[in-house]
């Protein structure tokens, strides 16, 4: 009898612990991605190679950004670790406050990796398939042969709504939003120059303004409310956010390289292509979190990060919001830069040497692109990498 007590005392005493661990786990994995991805390291000793590495990145820094009139960030880290960091210049130019690590630039086609990953992660976490027609998904989308890869990996044949929306008489007094351009799309269906989808790479912003939408209809929140609650907040990525023209006068402007302000115009307001603000610490999160498989199961990053597009020869290549260097060597660099207005930026990823690049910038600059060269101190690296924006 005494026995049969006990075990029953023991019983509900761990049936306790396990309803209480049930109810909280989410926030307990939440507290502890927090914890993981929040203090990065920099100021821990550095092997032979990342020596070389801080060497080379601090030469490229004062050699190429500063001579540009670089105005910006720019941050080298191998797995998790600072290796290098420097910033330069005001957030407005002449008179504003001095750019560090909390302040966020707007990311632009780098806001597309972002974007590609959160399909992805959706997609699983609902069971469903991305190669799924994407009026599955826009019941209104009147192209029906289009699926959600073909979105993802460029390869749609949909022309890009920067070019053909004030041709079908879009008021360029007013922002333009990614519902009013599939309206458009649904409107001019017979006008529109369409390819024939996934018969070649062609890359174009229409694809990822859909994807948001897409992001929108199946997770039931705002694409910026699904990206702070999935990404930004779990991974502390607290410089990081979706920009909409209420912050207009609160984000980080951005300038022509003579210093002339660049100012808001109607296609300011779309995002998934672009719109999504982050810090260079943040990217290094990002980054670090694009290696774990509690967030993306390898079967993600394995469709993530491999080639869909060999019409052409050559060792450049798009995966699913991702560009691509496959070297022959077996050396891939994983990928994207961007320009939006005077912002150009560089997310550049060498997996299999733990490292990442990240430059930010709010001045038009070219020579930001010319950063993946650092990675020329690693084995199988050696050739002209070109520019992409």
């Amino acid at each position: 009898m005494k026995k049969l007590k006990l075990f029953v005392l023991l019983f509900i005493c761990f049936a306790i612990v396990f309803y209480v661990i049930d109810q909280n786990l989410p926030q307990v994995v939440k507290h502890s991605l927090v914890s993981k991805y929040q203090n990065l390291v920099s100021d821990a000793p550095l092997s032979e190679k990342e020596r070389d590495l801080r060497y080379t990145s601090e030469k490229f820094y004062r050699s190429t950004l500063l001579r540009s009139r670089f105005n910006g960030g720019i941050i080298i880290a191998r797995n998790g670790k600072i290796i290098f960091e420097a910033y330069n210049g005001r957030e407005r130019i002449k008179d504003g406050k001095a750019i560090d690590s909390s302040t966020s630039f707007h990311l632009a086609s780098v806001s597309k990796t972002i974007t590609g990953m959160a399909v992805l992660k959706l997609f699983k976490d609902k069971q469903r398939s991305i190669d799924e027609r994407v009026n599955a998904f826009l019941p209104e989308f009147p192209f029906e042969q289009i699926t959600v890869r073909n979105l993802l990996s460029h390869r749609s044949g949909l022309p890009n709504y920067v070019h053909f929306v004030e041709k079908f008489g879009w008021d360029t007094h007013q922002y333009i939003s990614n519902d009013d351009i599939l309206q458009m799309m649904i409107q001019h269906k017979s006008q529109l120059d369409l390819g024939r989808p996934n018969a070649y790479f062609d890359y174009c912003n229409t694809n990822y303004a859909l994807l948001a939408l897409i992001i929108e209809r199946l997770s039931g929140s705002s694409f910026g409310a699904y990206l702070k609650a999935t990404f930004f907040d779990p991974l502390g990525m607290k410089n990081t956010f979706v920009f909409s023209m209420d912050q207009s006068d609160k984000v980080l402007p951005s300038y022509k390289n003579n210093n002339r302000l660049e100012p808001f115009m109607f296609l300011d307001a779309v995002y998934g292509d672009k719109n999504i603000y982050s810090s260079l610490r943040d990217m290094v999160r990002w980054d670090m979190a694009l290696y774990d498989t509690l967030q993306f199961p390898m079967s993600i990053q394995e469709e993530a990060f491999k080639g869909y597009s060999y019409e052409r020869k050559g060792v450049k290549n798009y995966g699913l919001g991702w560009r691509l260097y496959e070297l022959p060597t077996g050396k891939k660099i994983v990928y994207h830069n961007g320009w939006w207005h005077g912002n150009n930026t560089v997310f550049s990823r060498f997996p299999q040497d733990s490292t990442v690049i990240v430059v930010l910038g709010n001045r038009y600059n070219r020579s930001i692109y010319q950063a993946k060269r650092i990675a020329g101190i690693f084995d199988g690296y050696g050739i002209e990498l070109q520019e992409d924006d």
